[in-house]
């Protein structure tokens, strides 16, 4: 069975930064696309970071220079790296992992057709 766990969310001042964690246990597809999504109160989920078993990435617009994600293969750990936080970047963080590596290049919002999802991890910005 696999599972996504996130860790890493927390309260920040704007202009701070976070580190957020995925660990998948059970995930060993060599073809992948994996993200951070996020969910602000009343919006919909959003992907924000896209990345694939290239390492190519892709950014939504809102977070691109801020937010970096990348994956330690020798810890098989997702990262998104997030700084210069702003009040809008609050919310609901899931991490989201499949073997389509296409998802990476073609779904931005926040129901892309992952097979699994983690259950998110809560950030919040204080201006």
């Amino acid at each position: 069975e696999v599972q996504l766990v996130e860790s890493g969310g927390g309260a920040v001042q704007a202009g701070g930064s976070l580190r957020l964690s995925c660990a998948p246990s059970g995930y060993t597809y060599s073809n992948f696309c994996m993200a951070w999504c996020r969910q602000a109160p009343g919006k919909e989920r959003e992907g924000v970071a896209f990345i694939d078993n290239y390492g190519d990435t892709r950014y939504a617009d809102s977070v691109k220079g801020r937010f970096t994600i990348s994956k330690e293969n020798a810890k098989n750990t997702l990262y998104l790296q997030i700084d210069s936080l702003k009040p809008e970047d609050a919310g609901m963080y899931t991490c989201a992992a499949g073997p389509d590596r296409a998802v990476c290049a073609y779904c931005s919002g926040g129901n892309c057709p992952f097979a699994y999802w983690g259950q998110g991890t809560q950030v919040t910005v204080s201006s």
